[in-house]
């Protein structure tokens, strides 16, 4: 992402949006830019397949990798994997979240703090390890392995090489907790997942990987982006902190506009299953597309004033999270960790803001949000 935190990707979504709303780039993949169109598509998966790697290159994709599948195969291991994900399961989590997040906190010294190094990062990786049921003295390497994964680039082969190997460690890693669960029943993720049964049928071992390792990526992220995108979206407005720490009622609509404003992912693909025509362009079948979750998100047609923080605003049609039969599954668990966040740090800080004369970086690719977000502080 630009230094600028995103201002002049912004600039270039919103005069896309109005002069080539599609647009094909000169690697030959197709970008699609307003709200409409980018929620059209996601919710036909029939004509959009989520099959890049076998539709595009003509590979196989991996088993078990949700964003890759189409029905009806991706409708079988949504409906055995939701079981772990349901919304009892996930609020029964707060309490625990609640104690991880306290002990990141409590380890802060001093007014001055990177909050990603500190808590957004961190908490996610110990979240979902303590689910998969990973052993205390194995979540440091498991965040590092998770923070491997994050450091790819995909435009380097090099950094694509140490990404494979890191999965190849994970995968032998977690085969061996599959195993276990197998012999004997667990109450953890990897227990749930190995029991998971719909119509007779399991999920194989490599799926139960498959989504782990995934689980570990994407959910990482997108809590992690999520809790620093808060916060940069409240530093343009510090009397909202105020308002918060006296009514805490309004954190989900901060989060929700957050997410609106921020997305985690700037964009996710998808392929034509046929010809197509999307806003008068038509579109061959079998081309790479690009589908714009920060344009859509400000699009003039669907949001008044979109470059505007208004957390009073309806934000139900944002799709930070994706639209369709691949809406995140993670979605809740991410809301969950970022509110309770945000809810401890207006419990220990009487103001906070970013500091600007420290050294800011954002996440490049496709993830929207800080990687370093250093902060000062006035304690409650």
């Amino acid at each position: 992402m630009e230094p600028d935190g995103g201002a002049t990707l912004l600039a270039w979504l919103r005069r896309m949006r109005t002069e080539r709303p599609v647009w094909r780039d000169a690697a030959g993949t197709t970008h699609i830019f307003r709200h409409e169109d980018v929620v059209r598509i996601l919710a036909d998966p029939v004509q959009y397949s989520s099959d890049t790697v076998g539709r595009v290159n003509g590979g196989k994709s991996p088993d078990g990798i949700l964003l890759l599948l189409d029905p009806p195969r991706h409708g079988q291991l949504r409906r055995l994997v939701s079981r772990a994900f349901s919304p009892r399961l996930i609020a029964d989590l707060t309490p625990q979240i609640t104690d991880i997040t306290h002990t990141l906190l409590n380890a802060v010294d001093g007014d001055r703090f990177d909050l990603v190094d500190a808590v957004a990062n961190p908490l996610p990786l110990m979240v979902i390890s303590t689910m998969l049921g990973v052993p205390p003295d194995d979540r440091a390497m498991f965040q590092q392995w998770g923070e491997q994964l994050l450091a790819t680039d995909p435009a380097d082969p090099e950094s694509v090489r140490r990404m494979e190997q890191t999965a190849e460690k994970i995968a032998v890693y977690l085969q061996g907790f599959v195993d276990a669960r197998r012999r004997t029943p667990h109450d953890d993720l990897l227990g749930t997942l190995a029991r998971a049964e719909t119509d007779g049928e399991r999920l194989t071992d490599q799926e139960i990987i498959s989504f782990a390792t995934l689980l570990l990526l994407a959910g990482h992220i997108t809590t992690a982006a999520l809790v620093g995108n808060t916060l940069l979206c409240l530093d343009g407005a510090p009397e909202r902190w105020q308002a918060l720490r006296a009514d805490r009622s309004g954190i989900p609509a901060v989060i929700e506009e957050t997410l609106r404003c921020r997305p985690p992912f700037t964009r996710v693909e998808r392929v034509p299953t046929a010809q197509v025509e999307v806003a008068g362009e038509v579109i061959d079948r079998h081309t790479l597309m690009q589908l714009w979750l920060l344009s859509a998100n400000h699009d003039e047609q669907a949001f008044d004033e979109p470059t505007a923080f208004v957390p009073e605003r309806s934000s139900s049609r944002q799709i930070a999270f994706g639209h369709g039969i691949h809406y995140c599954i993670g979605a809740q668990l991410a809301r969950l960790e970022s509110r309770i966040v945000l809810d401890l740090l207006l419990d220990r800080f009487r103001s906070v803001r970013v500091d600007r004369d420290a050294q800011l970086s954002f996440h490049g690719s496709n993830v929207f949000g800080a990687a370093h977000l250093p902060l000062v502080t006035q304690r409650a």
